[in-house]
């Protein structure tokens, strides 16, 4: 199953953002939209999560589903702990001891056992971002949609970051759409990466990336070489 954008356009005043733009997004898959800062990335993922209107088109096969976001931002609740972030977002037809015992599961997935209790003040920015992680997972959705989180985070704490949103993912699979500019978060994570142009958006190239991606060793023959056509691609004007 995909899901499926035709003919999709977006203009803001008079700049055109996307011109009978069609993609497709595989279902239960990690597809990475790949580009430069202001090639419409996250104006497609606006549009997919419902956050702003398209001008025209089509969007079939997201219909009635659920979805989680994840923002560059954690955004979490200044006034709830941990647990209550991630608790906040779980079906209230769950009962209550369910959710807890959900919530407590998710905290352990995500390394975070002893902060369960502590706001969202106390912790660091890559302990916020792992609640939001966490939190995206809980909520009862269909599609993750990730807006460039790891975006200003240095090199190490990616690729933890990386490593446990696939452990989650690995055991809960949902369809995500991730947003990114660097080639490297999209060879670690993607099952599939999509390089946009900059507007009006057309997409330049699409790869396949085969291997598991928990499984991933970035100095590999095979790694190298997709990371040097992405690179290729993304400087294309």
């Amino acid at each position: 199953m995909s899901l499926q954008i035709r003919n999709l356009n977006k203009s803001f005043k008079d700049t055109v953002v996307l011109r009978d733009f069609d993609v497709t997004f595989p279902e239960d898959t990690i597809t990475c939209l790949l580009g430069p800062s202001g090639c419409g990335k996250t104006t497609l993922l606006n549009i997919i999560g419902n956050l702003i209107k398209p001008d025209s088109g089509e969007l079939t096969g997201f219909e009635n589903k659920v979805l989680s976001y994840i923002f560059q931002d954690p955004r979490l609740l200044p006034w709830k702990t941990v647990r209550g972030n991630i608790e906040f977002v779980l079906s209230r037809e769950m009962p209550s001891n369910e959710r807890e015992k959900h919530t407590e599961q998710l905290i352990r997935q995500v390394e975070l056992d002893g902060f369960a209790g502590f706001y969202p003040s106390q912790l660091s920015g890559g302990m916020r971002q792992r609640v939001s992680i966490a939190r995206a997972f809980a909520c009862p959705s269909d599609i993750i949609l990730m807006d460039e989180p790891l975006k200003g985070l240095d090199t190490g704490l990616k690729k933890i970051l990386i490593n446990w949103f696939l452990k989650l993912w690995e055991t809960d699979r949902r369809t995500v759409i991730f947003v990114t500019h660097d080639v490297d978060e999209a060879l670690l994570l993607s099952d599939r990466v999509i390089v946009l142009s900059q507007p009006p958006t057309r997409i330049l190239t699409h790869i396949n990336i085969d291997q598991p991606a928990g499984e991933r060793d970035p100095g590999s023959g095979s790694l190298l070489k997709i990371k040097q056509e992405l690179l290729n691609a993304v400087t294309v004007r």
